[in-house]
């Protein structure tokens, strides 16, 4: 492990015992191949008042990403345009082999229409770089491109008012490796109820992409729980492991 990786994961407040690190790398986990990997269960219930699929929503599947921006700043699929300042549609590079996603805007990325620009996007910036990345590399976007009020967790039908703009972008970018950040985006990704716990540690498959899915904490919940880093930092080993096994 170089010096720079070593200072970033001081910097996250993980301590790596470099002789070990090959225990380490072994105690995270195998990486499960395509057509091995678990199902991951059922979906989410959806709230009753949850948008039916229409002409409109459909139409996101052939834009391009100029019509794909128009659309999202436009929208007033659900409650949550009423309260936002702006959409945060996405950013990074729109050819990236990583895709972070998360599940929502906070108030600052409300503010500068930014996914990720708080101090839950510092410490997301440290984890990336820590795995070899900078900020610019790979695309991040969110569940929803509205805040919620009071930074709560998207409702079922805001997640499915927003969910083909979100397909649409995994689709534009082909990521080889989605990165779902926390709960709420993992089990709408992947349209589950598991618990994150029993999410972690394999590789999963997005139902309408088939692009490989891995889970890790979101970085707003490490700062609240900081002795979870280490965990997290397990689940950037496995999606490294991943990358670096032949396509």
């Amino acid at each position: 492990m170089n010096r720079e990786r070593m200072e970033v994961l001081d910097a996250m407040g993980i301590t790596v015992w470099v002789p070990r690190e090959a225990a380490a790398v072994q105690a995270a986990g195998p990486v499960v191949a395509p057509r091995a990997a678990a199902a991951v269960g059922a979906g989410p219930a959806r709230a009753a008042d949850a948008p039916p699929v229409s002409t409109e929503t459909s139409a996101a599947a052939t834009m391009d990403w100029n019509r794909l921006a128009a659309a999202v700043a436009a929208c007033t699929r659900c409650r949550l345009h009423a309260t936002r300042t702006q959409t945060v549609f996405g950013v990074g590079n729109r050819n990236a082999a990583w895709m972070i996603v998360g599940e929502g805007p906070g108030q600052e990325e409300d503010r500068r229409g930014e996914p990720f620009v708080g101090p839950a996007g510092q410490l997301l910036n440290a984890m990336l770089k820590a795995a070899g990345h900078a900020r610019e590399d790979v695309y991040i976007a969110n569940i929803v491109k509205c805040r919620p009020p009071n930074n709560r967790n998207p409702q079922p039908d805001e997640a499915a008012a927003c969910a083909d703009f979100l397909e649409r972008q995994i689709t534009l970018v082909a990521p080889r490796l989605i990165v779902a950040v926390g709960r709420v985006a993992a089990q709408n990704l992947l349209g589950t109820d598991l618990s994150l716990g029993r999410l972690r540690g394999r590789i999963h498959r997005h139902p309408a992409t088939g692009t490989a899915v891995l889970v890790t904490y979101h970085p707003a919940y490490l700062l609240r729980s900081p002795a979870d880093k280490a965990k997290a930092w397990q689940d950037l080993k496995l999606a490294m492991q991943y990358m670096q096994a032949p396509a």
